[in-house]
């Protein structure tokens, strides 16, 4: 198999370009005729690419052989119009790569082949790719969003909307100025300081005793799940689609070759789990996205407002798929093999579901399908998603009801509309205050209105800050049956034996105990001692063969990939102060211990990894993050706030009635109107305990539809 991700501007083979990025050359270097051959010959090679890829992984699921690295690249793999984007993107990629190939040999100096090329025959590959189609869209105006966020912003139709490249809040910092991640070359000195390698880092900051637990008792689990859910209804950087390296045919799972885009996590001496420092643990780089800059981008799948498209899908074909078409009700489809005590579960994954299989071949129940690929991450996460169609479908046979004339279209577009409200209102009012706390206002000040030059995108940034999420997740899945007593035969699972195991809501109880877990206990406090779970750091997807993951390692890697800047650009960014030394270090951690080792591992503080340097910082009073992290994720929930020309409290979108009764929603009364649960705390975000801070559903006020009843 052939890899195929080199970035827009291809020169990992062929020198390092200093970074100094020229406009398109005057013309006349390359041949036409040159172009067009090299067009030809990629298409060719990253079809075979993908294909082999794909034949490989149907193969070794047939065998239930997956590996941990399959099922990382099937939680974040590309489908539909995102797949069809990163390969317009790797078409590009690839022709300049052979391109280059081709005028190497008269060139005694790197070069950067776009120089070589005018402005038009750079228009031409881009045409020939498919990116131009992907770049121009055109719109007709409606009442509803899109389902793929196109057309949200008037003047820029395309901003915001799925299969876009992200943003970037500072500027790219690649290795090679384009496109090599940050630490691609071994020893190389930034800032006076090589990199350290990100296992080393893990093994020094991030691990501690599982046994030293400390819970938060100011916040439920269901703060934790929330977070995730929130999250991917904002952003998805697609895997790549293609596994192995493109000059080598080496499988990015079975090699430790460092060769695009196998970007391995290297072991340090002495790990305390994997003995074999000529091991690596697997790491493929994200797929690029089409754009018009030199400079690599990721791609975000999903539109980057909180529009609910984890319901609903980010693609057209996906949103028609997730419906019910039977009736003339506006519904979303949901299984038709099994019900949850009477409830409706999500449909199956008939086309992608077999890997669930694997995680128990005896039970046989394959994947869910959702508006997002990772719906079968973990059983939190699955039943949020359920919990929402089934809401969906409430709402829209309430709305029948009133207004029985409505065609099946209106339904659905007004229940949708209703829904994204809904996550909306939860998460401004009712999430951000308690995860923000003290800095709430100041990052993230109150609705003012809509304003067409806010830039919506999900900031790159935001991708790996986001993931501070992480520290809050406890060891294990619990489940709670009615009374909130322990649900038999398994109150708690490990999380490791969980990912994947949707056979668990279909055979062992549904969604209730998940929920009743989620509300009765208490998430997983992030102090510096204690920063992540070693289920997440040394047994992800453990249950398959091989190696277990490390997400702390991977969240610093893929930052790398994704060309972030270190932690004091990001804290200058914020208008924070940059320490310097380890003094001025330790005074911004409130911890000279810590201080000292993250200066031991990064010889300054300029080269900290952005995750880890979020995450280490004290938290501020009455939020969840520090100071760092509270100015990005405040930022990227401002935006994607008043750039939002749909987003709730923009008095076009709703009547003053109908925006009275979605403040009133709480997710307490979400829960309730769509399980069997009876009792439930009012805020289910704060540390709650049974049965002293629960209350009767009759108590938790309901979302009052009569203001949408036509007149």
């Amino acid at each position: 198999m052939m890899s195929l991700h080199f970035g827009f501007v291809v020169v990992l083979l062929f020198g390092v370009f200093d970074g100094s990025h020229s406009q398109y050359g005057d013309g006349g270097s390359i041949d036409n005729d040159l172009i067009k051959s090299c067009a030809d010959e990629a298409k060719k090679l990253v079809n075979k690419a993908y294909f082999d890829t794909r034949s490989s992984l149907k193969e070794r699921l047939d065998k239930t052989t997956v590996s941990p690295y399959d099922l990382m690249a099937y939680f974040k793999q590309a489908v539909a119009e995102s797949r069809d984007s990163i390969r317009a993107a790797d078409y590009m990629a690839v022709t300049l790569h052979l391109l280059a190939d081709r005028v190497k040999r008269f060139h005694q100096k790197p070069f950067n082949i776009t120089d070589l090329l005018t402005y038009s025959q750079m228009e031409s590959i881009s045409k020939i790719s498919g990116c131009d189609t992907q770049l121009n869209t055109v719109c007709t105006d409606g009442p509803y969003r899109t389902i793929t966020g196109e057309c949200n912003n008037r003047k820029n139709p395309r901003l915001g909307a799925s299969n876009t490249g992200f943003t970037r809040l500072l500027p790219a910092s690649y290795e090679d100025g384009v496109s090599l991640p940050r630490g691609w070359t071994e020893n190389k000195a930034y800032n006076g300081f090589s990199l350290p390698l990100v296992r080393a880092v893990s093994n020094k900051i991030v691990r501690f005793p599982t046994e030293g637990l400390t819970l938060d008792e100011g916040r439920a689990l269901i703060f934790m799940q929330w977070g995730q859910w929130v999250d991917h209804d904002l952003d998805l950087t697609p895997a790549t689609p293609s596994t192995s390296t493109f000059v080598q045919g080496v499988n990015c799972d079975t090699s430790c070759v460092q060769d695009a885009p196998c970007f391995p996590v290297k072991i340090p001496p002495n790990d305390p789990r994997i003995s074999n420092q000529s091991d690596c643990i697997p790491f493929t780089r994200s797929g690029p996205a089409c754009t018009k800059d030199a400079v690599r981008e990721q791609m975000n799948a999903l539109t980057s407002y909180i529009d609910g498209n984890q319901v609903y899908g980010s693609d057209l074909a996906t949103a028609e798929r997730l419906r019910n078409k039977t009736n003339q009700l506006g519904l979303m489809a949901i299984n038709q093999n099994f019900t949850d005590n009477g409830l409706p579960l999500l449909p199956f994954n008939t086309i992608n579901g077999g890997l669930c299989v694997t995680t128990n071949a005896s039970a046989g129940i394959p994947c869910f399908l959702a508006g997002d690929v990772r719906v079968n991450e973990q059983p939190g996460l699955l039943s949020f998603h359920t919990l929402f169609v089934r809401e969906h479908n409430r709402i829209a046979t309430e709305l029948h009801r009133l207004n029985p004339t409505w065609s099946e279209e209106i339904l659905y577009q007004e229940t949708r509309k209703v829904i994204g409200a809904i996550l909306q209102k939860i998460t401004y009012k009712d999430w951000l205050p308690l995860l923000l706390g003290s800095e709430m206002s100041t990052v993230l000040p109150p609705y003012r209105s809509y304003s067409e030059s806010v830039d919506p995108r999900v900031a790159n940034v935001f991708t790996i800050a986001f993931r501070m999420g992480h520290t809050l997740i406890q060891p294990f899945i619990y489940r709670l049956g009615e009374g909130y007593r322990p649900h038999m035969p398994e109150p708690q699972v490990p999380i490791h034996k969980t990912f994947f195991a949707s056979w668990r809501i279909v055979k062992e109880g549904g969604i209730d105990p998940l929920f009743r877990g989620l509300l009765a206990n208490h998430a997983k406090l992030n102090i510096q001692n204690q920063i992540m779970v070693d289920e997440l750091r040394e047994r992800l997807f453990q249950f398959v063969r091989r190696i277990g993951l490390d997400l702390a390692s991977l969240n610093m890697q893929r930052g790398r990939d994704h060309g972030l800047p270190g932690y004091n650009a990001w804290r200058r960014f914020c208008g924070l102060s940059a320490p310097r030394n380890l003094n001025e270090l330790a005074a911004v951690l409130n911890n000279r211990e810590l201080a000292q080792k993250l200066i031991n591992l990064y010889g300054t503080p300029e080269n900290i990894d952005i995750w880890v340097g979020g995450v280490s910082e004290p938290q501020v009073p009455g939020g969840r993050v520090g100071k760092l992290l509270s100015c990005l994720i405040g930022n990227q929930f401002r935006r994607a706030r008043d750039g939002d020309r749909f987003f709730y409290e923009n008095p076009s979108v709703f009547t003053a009635a109908q925006r009275k009764s979605i403040e009133q929603v709480t997710l307490a009364r979400v829960i309730c109107e769509n399980t069997n649960i009876k009792e439930v705390p009012r805020n289910v975000f704060m540390g709650n305990d049974y049965p002293r801070d629960f209350v009767r559903c009759s108590k938790i006020p309901a979302l009052d539809l009569s203001p949408w009843k036509s007149k």
